[in-house]
Parts: structure tokens; sequence; C-alpha cells
């Protein structure tokens, strides 16, 4: 019974000793901030507009080419019509992407087909939240 006792006692002292050795802290490729109000979105976007790459040449090639079976990813465009620029993720499985998308402006990525996607951003002062199955080219225009 003291064994036991004892061992609890340093089961317990080990456990409150929890420490990361080795570990290196993981940064996100882009800064993160809470969506939770224009101000917020409006330095995110400004911040993501200086080193985002649009992939318009592969957009446009499944846009004209949509019929391609042997192509596994497909387009996803989203049509900003409010005064406001916004932040759009996608994130999926193995799929994680922010697009900035600037007031009347058109964002667009590559996805791989055949999964489920969750669409999210601050527009304004409305949340946009959405989760498709993307087989094919998807459009959507979004407004406040």
């Amino acid at each position: 019974m003291k064994k036991l006792l004892v061992l609890t006692g340093i089961s317990y002292v080990l456990i409150s000793c929890n420490a990361n050795y080795g570990s290196y802290p993981v940064r996100n490729r882009y800064p993160v901030y809470n969506s939770g109000s224009p101000a917020n979105t409006e330095r995110e976007y400004s911040e993501l507009i200086k080193t985002y790459k649009p992939e318009t040449a592969e957009v446009l090639t499944d846009l004209f080419n949509s019929d391609d079976p042997s192509n596994s990813k497909t387009s996803v465009s989203v049509t900003n019509k409010s005064p406001c620029n916004m932040v759009l993720t996608i994130s999926g499985n193995n799929f994680f992407k922010k697009i900035p998308i600037g007031a009347g402006k058109i964002g667009y990525t590559m996805v791989p087909k055949n999964q489920n996607y969750r669409l999210s951003g601050m527009l304004c002062n409305s949340t946009y939240q959405s989760t498709k199955y993307i087989t094919s080219s998807y459009s959507i225009s979004l407004s406040n």
C-alpha cells in the first residue's frame, strides 16, 4: 500500500512537470487575426494581398476544359459584390487556403475534386460560413 502511494505521488509530480523539450513553435504562413470585426478582416486582407499569388492560368484552363475527367483538381471562384474587402478561408481534407478578395472583385483557387470544403469569411459586418462537396467548378457570389 505504501509503494502504491509513493508511485502515485511520483506520477503526479511527473505529470505536473510536463515540459515540451526539442519542439519548435509552429508559425502560420499568414498572420491570424480575430476575424470578429471588419477592422481585423481589413488588417488580415492587407497582409495577405502583399504575398498572395492567384492561380489564374490553372483556373482558366479548368473553366475551358471542365469536361476533362483526368484532372484531379477543379476551380472555386467567389465574387465579392460588397463594398468591403474580405478574406475567404477554404479548408478541407489536407487543404487550407486564405484568399484575399477586394471589394467588387473575384477571388479564385484550385482545389482537389470530390471533397467537402468549409468556406468562411467576414463580409462587412456579416459572417459567411458554408460547407460544400465540390466535384466540379464551383462559383458563388456574396454581397452584404
